[in-house]
């Protein structure tokens, strides 16, 4: 099965809907530019919140930095109980592989050089579990860190994606995510403006539409493979 993260969720509601409608990653932006920031105190809130109220497993919350200190980063995986930490600006391999197993980085290459060079560094670092990403593609922009709603390059993540658990972001929506799993074959898609309604709050329809989107991609996949998704055998 393709795994879906939900990322820039601000509030409660929206990753109450997330979580309801079978995100199995939900992204909190811990980067004070973006329009989706969240204050390490709201994280913990939504967290907390989730922890003592869902009745289905529990998505793995993932925190998306941006060149921040890794006393920092160290102090929001603590505080808020992230399972996961995304770094998505200019991040060395030095400290990415500083944070273990659970980092992984967010790389943004503008040619197929670039993203097997990059790939080649990051996704390499340390021994991930196989249930972790090696590395997130997004979509290339010369100084935006992320969430410009620009398509990613797809035939540039189909080739990583033969090589990487890849987590595919850039510019995918309810309409477009079917098209991009089938293409890329990636690990995980991850989405965040594609199912807003303004910026830093989520169309609870367009949440539920995309991860509907993406499970009925991989229902066609495995079926014309012969074979019955992960997530119908456990909800079997």
């Amino acid at each position: 099965m393709t795994i879906i993260k939900i990322c820039g969720l601000t509030n409660l509601e929206d990753a109450r809907c997330a979580a309801d409608a079978g995100a199995d990653m939900l992204g909190l932006i811990f980067y004070e530019k973006s329009a989706r920031h969240v204050t390490v105190e709201q994280a913990a809130a939504i967290v907390t919140a989730l922890q003592s109220t869902l009745i289905r497993p529990l998505p793995r919350f993932v925190g998306v930095f941006v060149n921040e200190p890794l006393a920092g980063v160290r102090a929001a995986i603590e505080a808020v109980g992230l399972d996961l930490v995304q770094l998505h600006g200019d991040e060395s391999f030095d400290q990415v592989r500083a944070l273990g197993e659970q980092a992984y980085k967010a790389i943004r290459p503008e040619t197929m050089m670039q993203a097997r060079a990059q790939a080649q560094v990051y996704a390499r670092v340390g021994h991930r579990r196989p249930e972790n990403p090696d590395l997130l593609v997004d979509a290339y922009h010369p100084q935006r860190y992320g969430g410009t709603g620009r398509t990613a390059d797809l035939s540039l993540a189909r080739d990583l994606s033969r090589r990487y658990r890849l987590l595919l972001a850039g510019g995918l929506t309810p309409e477009t995510v079917g098209d991009a799993v089938s293409q890329v074959r990636p690990w995980g898609v991850d989405v965040s403006s594609g199912v807003e309604q303004k910026k830093g709050i989520k169309d609870h329809d367009r949440v539920r539409a995309f991860i509907q989107a993406v499970q009925e991609s991989d229902r066609q996949l495995h079926q014309a493979a012969g074979q019955v998704p992960v997530r119908e055998i456990a909800q079997g």
